[in-house]
């Protein structure tokens, strides 16, 4: 009786090993939701149905038989224009001269003469003062210079007092007072002013003026004088 009751046990042990608690106390057993399955309808791929163009033909008659006429010019003419000239003349400035404290310088003449039978013999050289007032005296300097080389002269002084404050200062230079006047022929005569205040302080001066005057040895012309022819009496 002991064995069947000991089998008995073990059987149920056994058994109890492969039941849950759940079914081994009788306690009710939970249900599980399903997942939800994704379901995939395929779409249809749209099919392209091509469209073909209708062609329209339109018949074009040709007339046979018939020519149409070319009209060819009988001349073409040609215009030409003309292509101005353009004359470049080149720019050549003219040399300027310093004027510190001088509005203008001017020469009566361009050429005066030496020696007697030729006119200019002198010529007026006038200059005009800025500063006027100022301006007590002006110093005039004049020198030759060979056309042919450089050889030039000492400088001759010469001064030009104020006579009525204008800023006016005119000379009438003669060939006889510029030094060393018997050893140049046809040579220029070069000039410039200075200007002094009633101090004596140099209060203005004007660039070399070097070929603007010349002198020029008097050569007279001689005129023939016809000797009356003797008459002879006849007896």
């Amino acid at each position: 009786m002991k064995k069947i009751s000991i089998f008995l046990i073990c059987a149920i042990l056994l058994s109890s090993c492969s039941l849950t608690l759940e079914q081994l106390f009788l306690l009710p057993v939970p249900t599980g939701t399903p997942l939800p399955t994704s379901t995939n309808i395929p779409t249809d791929t749209p099919t392209l149905t091509p469209i073909i163009p209708t062609l329209t033909y339109t018949v074009t008659p040709t007339l046979v038989g018939i020519k149409t006429e070319t009209t060819t010019p009988e001349f073409t003419s040609t215009v030409i224009s003309p292509t101005p000239t353009i004359i470049i003349t080149p720019n050549t400035p003219t040399p300027t001269i310093e004027m510190k404290g001088f509005l203008t310088v001017i020469l009566s003449d361009p050429i005066f003469y030496k020696g007697n039978g030729c006119q200019p013999t002198s010529v007026k050289i006038t200059a005009q003062a800025t500063d006027y007032l100022s301006t007590f005296y002006v110093v005039l300097f004049v020198r030759f210079k060979v056309k042919q080389s450089d050889a030039k002269s000492e400088w001759t002084r010469i001064a030009i007092p104020s006579k009525d404050y204008s800023g006016t200062f005119t000379h009438e230079l003669i060939p006889d007072e510029i030094k060393s006047v018997s050893h140049y022929h046809n040579a220029w005569v070069q000039y410039q002013f200075v200007a002094f205040n009633s101090l004596n302080i140099e209060i203005g001066r004007t660039g070399i003026f070097g070929e603007r005057l010349t002198l020029l040895d008097c050569v007279p012309t001689t005129t023939p004088t016809l000797s009356p022819t003797p008459t002879i009496l006849k007896p």
